[in-house]
Parts: structure tokens; C-alpha cells; sequence
């Protein structure tokens, strides 16, 4: 046989292993020395598919070998994989009954962009925000024990940085205090989106113990519980005696061990064999554990492994040239990011007191643009909303602004912080709600929906949003002027509308909105960029006979009260428009007004419906939830 057709053969013979894998079923009847040409060729299936369909690639590459071995091992779906973040998780989907299918994912009505339950059992959890995996699988742990399933593994696999996130040490809290037998494994690639940051990554990047090591002290335990040295009662303090013995003999304290979870690492997480070995040996082990993995986001993909953070989620890109397809740009309109970060950095040269804070998206905010230039004033606290928000405000307190940068999903993290740290104390904090609405490809973990509404009861707070880039620089401008309060400025993912985007500094009345056309048939009040949209359908409406008044509001809170009064006295019909829930949000506060001050016109609110929106483009999603310019305009001719 030719060395060509040996060539060949062997190709063929590799492709099949993951052809024939429809299920963790038939993953399972593979030989140990199968499993490294199956990863490799799972990692191809990655790249190839991704190249083409845009997804989350760094962190998935990374986590290949890590899917094999827990459905090689565990018998899954009735043993439970919780994954945290998501993003880990392309080759558990494929390994799990959706090879054929994976061309849909983050398409309209196709794969969810992350596990979901309601798309396949081997999803056990929803997994698109940071940190939750530890406290859903210790859960799950405790039912299965509650309702006698001894028999079933509950595993949490947290990484991409989750374990800076609070929720994550307020589980560990918890496994360390009651009965389980879960195990956690940290996925540790040294990265969020950007690149870790904190005591928890310096502490991973010191540890080391030896599986060796743990499985002796396994078998002594397994001797002294039968020679009746050890009981159930006894346990916790000879863990806790051997766990202060190894620190002390090893100079090594072990913050885990330290809260008797038995910890076993690191090791080679892009290993498989290694990582099955490990896992038999765990894995019927009593009592909670944790394996630290090291992992490289990006392996088997050079550009991807030497730039992580560009290559999380690159885009379109050419498999074989590294080269990614990013579209002409030139002479388009920025992104609202992009305004965002541009604008920061000015207003930051004039006003000494202007900080920045991100809760690890110091890229994706582009807060990185004033990052380079101050350093200093720039602060990522990694994936940690809530604490983001406090310490803005502890800095506020004292004198300093803050302009704190949170995706609009993840502020909903935030909360009480809000309430509680800013909003009672009326601190000087610039809350930047980026992702504002629909988002797009990730769907409902993701859609900035719910904002305005949660927003609006809160005293004290400045809720605005702008119709286009240069608004957006005019609220920024505003809300650092002093004693301005908590000022929220809230924008959508993309690009707006405008080539020249740059425009002179200066205040906006506050809550004063503006009227955009003059109409007499009907009026439609909207917030924020989703305005261009109601401009073109008024116009559309407009060749159809029908005259329209566009508002363009501004403020959510305060709300302009005279564009109100005028509207309501003039107007039969108003039509209200917003990129989030209608219930609470700018519709609400139009219709209250109204009742409150004896207004009747009829009213039709448009805007996000009462229910979770699934993934899609951008344009997909506006038709199906009819914000589209058509469906606006429908509205408007028949309301």
C-alpha cells in the first residue's frame, strides 16, 4: 500500500469514530486508546463548523477532552453534568445526539446557543450566566440523596473565570456544610472573556496535589472505616487533621481542603486518558470533591491558543489562513461599545474623577480603550456583577465617578446592589447598561429584556436611553456633571446609525424628550435607538395617508411630563415603543400617566412580549416579535 493511500485510509478510519458516536451510549463502547483521535476529530468538527457558523470556539476547543472523559465515565443522562457558563459546551452537544443538527446552532428556531433542558436531557440546567453550576448540582446532589438514588453522580464543571462569581463561593459554602458526594471540577484556562483577574487565579495557578497521593489516603480510609476506626461521625475531623498534616508538611495551605472538600489536582485537563484515569478513581469517593484541570482555550488551534481573548467568539473566520472574515467596516457606523469606550476616555482627560469598572468584559465594553491610556483609573473586577455596582459605589462615596459597565443580562445579577448601595445613598454612579434588548445569537440568558422594567420603581435613580451615537455621547457628558445621582444610561449591541458619530460635548435637559415629526392621526412615543425603526415606519405610514407625531422620548424616569400632557390632549391614538418587556417599562409609565391625569386615548404597546425570546439574528428576532419597521407600521395604520 502507498504511502498516500495509507494516508488516506487512516483519514477515513478517524473520521469514523465520531460518525458512529450518536449517543454517550455508543461513546462508551470505545476503547481507552480510541478516545485521543476522537477528541482530535471533534475539535476539527469544532473548527470547521464554527468557521462558518459564528460561535463560542476558545473555550469550547479547550473543553474537548474534558466532554469525552465525563460521558466515557459517568453514565449520563441519569448521572448529572451541570455546566457552568456554557460556553465549554459545543462537544457535549455533539456527543450528545446533535452532530447532525449542529449546523442550526445559534440559528433562528436551531440549537440553543448553550444547554438547555428544554432541548435535550443530557442539559441539565440552564447555562448561560457565571456561576450557578455549584449550587444547581449541589442541589441536585441533595435530591437525588433525599430520594434514595445513591446510585446517581452529580458533577458541576465551572471555569471561563465563573469562579470569581460570588454565587460560586456561596455554594462551596454549602457543599462544605452538608451531606454529598459532589464533585466539582474546575475547568482552569486562566480566562473569563479577558483574561482572569484576582486572588482566586494567582491561588489556582500555585496548587498542586498529587491523585496519587489522594488515592492512598482513599484506600487507608476505606482500612480504618473496616477495622471500625472511622465512622460517618468521625469523618469530618480526621479530614480536617489530615488536611492541616498535608499543608503543614507540604507548606501548602488549600483553600477547598480547608472547607473538607477533598481536592485533587491539577492536572492535564487536554489529557483524555489522563482525565479518565483521574475520574475512575474519584468518582465513587464519598463525600464532596473537587479536580482542578488546566486546560488551553483555543487548543488545537494556533490562532486560537495565542489569542485567547480575540478568539472566544471570533466571528466568521478562514480555517485554514487563521484570517477572520470581519466584513468591510469602513465608513460603517461605529458600535454603541465602540462610542461608548471613544467617549469614556474623552470625558476621562477632562475629569480627573472618572473611573471605569467591568465585571470581566473590559473588550467586549471596549472599557479597554481608556484601559490603555489609565491604567490605574480602570478597574476589571472579574465575572462579579454585584460587587462590581458596590464598589462603584464605595468609590462614589468617596468622592470619585464611577462609570460602571454592565451587559444589561448580567446587571439583573446586581440588583439589591443597586437598591441598596447606589440608589439609597443617591451616589454619583454612571450605571452603562450595555446590550440593551434583543442581542441576538445567545439568546434568552442573554437579551437585555428586562432593564427598564426592574429599573423604573427604584427612587432616585436617572433612567435614559439614547436615539443614536451622538445622544450617546451627550448622556455621558450629563451624567458627570456633579451631583447628578445614579444616572443610567442604557444601549444596544451594534452599530448605530450615524458615519460621523463624533459631535461636541454637551448637556441634555433632563428628562426632557423631543419631538422627531409633526403628525396628526397618531402618535408614537420611543426610547432609545429602536426609535430609527419608528422613524422609518412613520414615514412608511405617512405614503399610506396616515399622518404620525414621533417622540422620542429619552428618560424613562423622569419622564417627560409635558410631551405627555400634549400627547394625551391631542391624541386618540398613541402608540408606545421599547427593545424590552412591555410590562413595566416605557408603555407602562405612558398608560399610569394617562389614567392617573384623565387621559383616554387608546393605547398599543410594542415591545418584548411576556415570554423568554429565543435566539437569532437581530433582524429575525424584531419580525418575530413585530418591531420590525413593517410590523410598526401595520400598527400604526390600524390601531
Amino acid at each position: 500500500m502507498s504511502r498516500t493511500a495509507k494516508v488516506k485510509k487512516k483519514e477515513q478510519q478517524d473520521i469514523s469514530i465520531l460518525q458512529t458516536i450518536n449517543s454517550p451510549e455508543t461513546l462508551r463502547h470505545l476503547k481507552m486508546n480510541q478516545l485521543p483521535g476522537l477528541c482530535e476529530e471533534l475539535r476539527q468538527f469544532i473548527i470547521d463548523e464554527l468557521s462558518h457558523n459564528p460561535g463560542h470556539l476558545g473555550s469550547s476547543l479547550g473543553a474537548v477532552e474534558l466532554s469525552v472523559a465525563l460521558h466515557y465515565v459517568y453514565n449520563t443522562p441519569n448521572d448529572r453534568l451541570v455546566w457552568d457558563v456554557g460556553h465549554q459546551a459545543y462537544a457535549h452537544k455533539i456527543l450528545t445526539g446533535r452532530r447532525e443538527a449542529f449546523h442550526t446552532n445559534r440559528k433562528l428556531h436551531g440549537l440553543a446557543p448553550f444547554p438547555s433542558p428544554s432541548e435535550s436531557p443530557y442539559d441539565t440546567f440552564t447555562a448561560g450566566h457565571a456561576s450557578n453550576s455549584i449550587s444547581a448540582a449541589l442541589g441536585m446532589a441533595i435530591a437525588a440523596k433525599k430520594q434514595g438514588d445513591e446510585k446517581r453522580h452529580v458533577v458541576a464543571i465551572i471555569g471561563d473565570g465563573a469562579m470569581s462569581g460570588g454565587l460560586a463561593f456561596e455554594g462551596l459554602n454549602n457543599v462544605s456544610e452538608v451531606d454529598n458526594n459532589l464533585l466539582i471540577i474546575l475547568n482552569d484556562n486562566n480566562m473569563s472573556i479577558s483574561r482572569s483577574v484576582g486572588g482566586m487565579k494567582r491561588y489556582l495557578l500555585g496548587l498542586s496535589t498529587s491523585i496519587g497521593y489522594n488515592n492512598i489516603r482513599n484506600q487507608l480510609a476505606k482500612l480504618l472505616r473496616k477495622l471500625g476506626f472511622l465512622s460517618e461521625r468521625k469523618r469530618d475531623s480526621y479530614i480536617r487533621f489530615g488536611n492541616s498534616m498535608k499543608a503543614l508538611l507540604a507548606r501548602q495551605q488549600n483553600v477547598f481542603e480547608g472547607m473538607n472538600i477533598r481536592y485533587f489536582g491539577p492536572i492535564d485537563g487536554n489529557n483524555v486518558n489522563e482525565l479518565v484515569r483521574a475520574l475512575r478513581v474519584i468518582k465513587d469517593m464519598k463525600g464532596p470533591k473537587l479536580l482542578h484541570i488546566r486546560t488551553v482555550k483555543g487548543k488545537g488551534y494556533a490562532p486560537a491558543e495565542e489569542d485567547a481573548i480575540e478568539w472566544h467568539a471570533p466571528g466568521l473566520f478562514d480555517k485554514e489562513t487563521g484570517e477572520r472574515v470581519s466584513g468591510i467596516t469602513e465608513g460603517k457606523p461605529l458600535r454603541f461599545q465602540d462610542v461608548f469606550g471613544n467617549t469614556l476616555l474623552e470625558l476621562a482627560k477632562q475629569n480627573k474623577k472618572i473611573v471605569g469598572v467591568t465585571p470581566a468584559m473590559p473588550t467586549g465594553c471596549s472599557m479597554d480603550v481608556m484601559m490603555k491610556v489609565f491604567p490605574c483609573r480602570c478597574f476589571d473586577v472579574g465575572i462579579a456583577e454585584g460587587h462590581a455596582v458596590t464598589f462603584s459605589g464605595g468609590m462614589a462615596k468617596e468622592g470619585l465617578l464611577p462609570f460602571c459597565n454592565i451587559y444589561s443580562s448580567f446587571l439583573q445579577r446586581a440588583y439589591d446592589n443597586v437598591i441598596h448601595d447606589i440608589a439609597i445613598q443617591r451616589l454619583n454612579v454612571v450605571l452603562c447598561i450595555d446590550r440593551a434588548g434583543l442581542v441576538g445569537e445567545d439568546g434568552p440568558t442573554h437579551h437585555g429584556a428586562f432593564d427598564l422594567a426592574f429599573l423604573r420603581p427604584i427612587p432616585n435613580l436617572t433612567i435614559s436611553a439614547p436615539y443614536d451615537e451622538q445622544e450617546l455621547r451627550r448622556l455621558m457628558y450629563t451624567a458627570q456633571l456633579p451631583d447628578m445621582g445614579p444616572f443610567v444610561i442604557r444601549y444596544p449591541r451594534g452599530r448605530g446609525r450615524l458615519a460621523e458619530w463624533q459631535c461636541p460635548l454637551e448637556a441634555v435637559p433632563m428628562g426632557k424628550g423631543r419631538q422627531m415629526s409633526e403628525g396628526t392621526d397618531v402618535a408614537i412615543l420611543s426610547l432609545g435607538a429602536i426609535g430609527n425603526l419608528a422613524a422609518e415606519a412613520a414615514k412608511m405610514a405617512q405614503s399610506h395617508g396616515v399622518s404620525v407625531a414621533h417622540y422620542d422620548m429619552r428618560f424613562l424616569k423622569p419622564i417627560d411630563t409635558e410631551i405627555l400632557h400634549s400627547v394625551g390632549k391631542r391624541f386618540k391614538k398613541v402608540v408606545t415603543l421599547e427593545n424590552g418587556v412591555i410590562t413595566g417599562g416605557l408603555g407602562s409609565a405612558v398608560v399610569e400617566f394617562f389614567a392617573d391625569n384623565g387621559y383616554t386615548p387608546k393605547v398599543v404597546r410594542l415591545g418584548l412580549p411576556d415570554s423568554f425570546i429565543e435566539h437569532g439574528t437581530i433582524p429575525e428576532l424584531l419580525a418575530e416579535c413585530h418591531l420590525d419597521v413593517a410590523s410598526i407600521c401595520e400598527t400604526l395604520l390600524t390601531i
